[in-house]
């Protein structure tokens, strides 16, 4: 993609890659969350729909280019050159599977607990920003997915340290193990909202 590049009367002006110039110029100057978000990252799915990684935009316009994979997510900005446009991509998906080792579960934490439980308290359905052991570590319990539900700070407080049959309380969801790769990049990056529906459990 060549670009040509005014040189100032006092040298030589920095390259510049085309790629970069393009998607800036592309992008309106008065919405930088949305030029933060095509220039940041996309999620890549393998040719089965699980999430893979997530690859910078780069490697995504790269990969999208050499007909490797396909673009499936994208918010309608466009990345251009003199001679090509190409929807910005926020999730792709390839062309052909590729075979992933078997990934261990990563454990679970506050903001992917939070993100598994859709920010909603386990007890009572409110709106949650803590995490509880259903069976409380101080007697015995794990903390592992199957046994950490969000909650909100009131259920948290009043439940304390007790099991569920004790204060007569169930909950309205049962924890559930989210897949590996999915967790593990709600652990890692701040997802996209295009990208929920390829990191549902």
């Amino acid at each position: 993609m060549p670009t040509t590049t005014a040189v100032p009367a006092g040298g030589p002006a920095p390259r510049v890659s085309p790629l970069r110039r393009s998607t800036r110029d592309s992008l309106p100057p008065t919405d930088p969350v949305a030029t933060a978000t095509v220039l940041r990252r996309a999620l890549l799915l393998n040719a089965s729909r699980e999430p893979l990684c997530v690859v910078s935009v780069h490697r995504a316009v790269t990969l999208v280019l050499s007909g490797k994979a396909v673009v499936l997510e994208t918010d309608g900005l466009m990345l251009r050159s003199e001679r090509m446009a190409l929807p910005a991509p926020q999730v792709l998906c390839l062309t052909r599977y590729v075979h992933v080792p078997y990934r261990r579960t990563v454990p679970p934490t506050r903001r992917t607990v939070l993100q598994r439980d859709a920010h909603r308290c386990g007890y009572c359905a409110g709106p949650a920003d803590t995490v509880d052991h259903v069976h409380p570590r101080s007697r015995g319990g794990r903390h592992e997915w199957t046994n950490v539900v969000a909650a909100c700070a009131r259920c948290n407080h009043r439940k304390a340290d007790r099991l569920l049959s004790e204060i007569g309380w169930q909950l309205l969801v049962a924890p559930t193990t989210p897949r590996g790769t999915s967790a593990l990049l709600a652990a890692t990056v701040r997802p996209h909202p295009s990208w929920s529906a390829y990191l549902a459990a």
